[in-house]
């Protein structure tokens, strides 16, 4: 059996979804529903039960599952907004939560498999490496990147970072991201704009050394960040910390050009004021370092900017938001 929290989220569900395909239906899948429409990210998973997070980690603390003969954890669960302002929040549900499974996890030799963050990184100033030897000077500009690095530094300290895969997700988009709301990617926000205004509106840039627009980021497929994520389930890859991306920055304005491209739409791009919310925690440049990666034997992306972009424009001109609903 293999555990999968934040199953009804982006990439937990994308993860559960391409598990099935590969004939694994022996899935307990944990999340916090809420009121939410995530629900319908699991409708058309095949799966042997469901359990809410705080059932779960309750059973854990309690050794409900020690005999189950679960192989792995698959940790997505957790608050992936970098707006969100409650830190206190963010160190229950995204610190405390973790170190309570990895505790688990260790007692019961479960290999655990968890997201980090590309947020971790900060404005990239100390550069986009995943050596654990230099997780401690990196300065996340959010309270979400500053969760995620505390368990990094956290399990390094306890000597467990070897034990457990650590991936730090650069930006990821795609199918199953529909009820991130204004946490969706550009690319989602950017097809409702083109199809109600026939326009797409990009944030001026607030830094002298980027043009508007011009401002870089790794966007990485779902399909790829999944593929790459079960690698280190099927493989006996090292624990450790590892880039989940592509290895190419490339700037908003192509990712606006891939869309109208895809949907076979003269180009025409609005620039807006940045919300003064981002102001200052802004990243202005993102490009995993993907040489680790790549040494544990997998080849990496296999879908372009561009091939990605139109793959995903299919799903949405389709009226489908959800991988394997049709």
């Amino acid at each position: 059996m293999i555990v999968i929290t934040g199953a009804a989220g982006f990439i937990g569900s994308a993860l559960a979804w391409e598990l099935n395909r590969r004939g694994n239906s022996d899935l307990l899948l944990v999340d916090d529903l809420g009121t939410g429409e995530k629900w319908k990210n699991l409708v058309p998973l095949r799966y042997s039960d469901y359990l809410e997070k705080d059932d779960f980690i309750q059973g854990v603390l309690e050794s409900r599952f020690d005999s189950l003969g679960i192989k792995a954890i698959i940790h997505m669960g957790a608050c992936s907004a970098t707006t969100e302002k409650d830190a206190s929040f963010l160190i229950r549900n995204n610190f405390e939560y973790s170190k309570k499974l990895v505790e688990w996890c260790d007692k019961n030799h479960v290999r655990l498999i968890y997201a980090s963050s590309a947020a971790t990184y900060g404005d990239g100033a100390r550069g986009y490496s995943d050596d654990e030897a230099e997780i401690e000077g990196l300065r996340p500009l959010n309270m979400y990147g500053y969760s995620k690095q505390m368990f990094d530094i956290w399990l390094k300290q306890k000597g467990w970072l070897k034990n457990c895969v650590g991936l730090k997700y650069f930006n990821v988009f795609g199918p199953n991201e529909y009820h991130k709301e204004d946490m969706r990617s550009m690319v989602a926000k950017a097809y409702a704009q083109i199809t109600d205004e026939g326009k797409i509106r990009l944030f001026k840039s607030h830094h002298p050394d980027y043009r508007d627009g011009e401002q870089m980021r790794d966007f990485i497929y779902i399909k790829d960040a999944v593929a790459m994520t079960l690698h280190f389930l099927e493989t006996g890859v090292p624990g450790g910390l590892y880039n989940i991306g592509t290895g190419q920055a490339r700037t908003w304005i192509d990712v606006a050009h891939a869309l109208f491209a895809a949907l076979g739409v003269k180009p025409k791009i609005e620039f807006i004021p940045m919300p003064e919310v981002l102001q200052g925690k802004y990243q202005y440049f993102t490009e995993a370092d993907m040489r680790k990666f790549h040494s544990t034997g997998h080849k990496g992306t296999q879908f372009t900017l561009e091939a990605a972009v139109k793959d995903y424009a299919e799903y949405l001109k389709a009226g489908s938001q959800v991988l394997g609903f049709n």
